[in-house]
């Protein structure tokens, strides 16, 4: 079966977590202009659309996104649904991951928002602590959601990132998943090899198992 996309496309005017760089692209080379090829220049923070956070994120001398497992960020997965109602992902969710889950990827309702218009609203569904707690007890190795944040936290005091980061479990955040139903997919993850990176932004796409 065809292998779905859930990569958030990089663009001008595209969604960006608070204080974060934003995207531009501009032309250095233009067929149209005279030069024998295109070539543009491109910038673009660290976490911009879909991206894995590697420990490095928010674990002094933890793992760099160069360093990371590549096995952790491929193979089989769950995407479960979350209820179009909640507004947070709990421990209540977490139980309904069949054991021995090693990825697991959330779609809630900022799926169906992101499907409508890419821009970023500050009320998407998160995780809680409790969440991140029942995910560690599984043995869960990597952790998606369909927001820019795996978190809400007012308080920045970042919980869940460093209770899932610290203990090497790997967050993959900005995925697109309206077209997705839950379930049981292949997953195939490759963020950039930035050496010494805070974050990598990834082509992530998902094929039904």
């Amino acid at each position: 079966m065809a292998r779905i996309d859930v990569t958030m496309p990089l663009f001008a005017g595209m969604p960006a977590f608070p204080g974060d760089p934003a995207f531009s692209s501009r032309p250095l080379q233009r067929i149209d202009r005279g030069s024998d090829y295109d070539l543009s220049l491109v910038e673009f923070g660290s976490h911009a659309g879909t991206h894995v956070d590697p420990p490095s994120h928010f674990v002094p001398g933890g793992a760099s996104i160069d360093r990371v497992d590549l096995e952790v960020l491929n193979g089989p997965c769950r995407v479960v649904g979350v209820p179009d109602s909640s507004t947070l992902v709990t421990a209540r969710e977490v139980a309904t991951v069949p054991s021995g889950t090693h990825r697991v990827l959330f779609r809630t309702a900022n799926s169906a928002r992101w499907d409508q218009r890419l821009e970023f609203f500050d009320d998407y569904v998160a995780l809680d602590s409790s969440a991140a707690t029942a995910l560690l007890d599984r043995g869960v190795r990597l952790v998606g959601i369909d927001a820019l944040s795996i978190e809400r936290d007012s308080e920045a005091r970042y919980p869940v990132h460093r209770a899932l980061l610290r203990r090497g479990v790997l967050i993959l955040e900005g995925l697109l998943l309206a077209a997705t139903p839950p379930g049981d997919y292949d997953l195939a993850c490759f963020p950039l090899r930035l050496r010494n990176g805070d974050g990598g932004p990834a082509r992530v796409t998902l094929q039904p198992r």
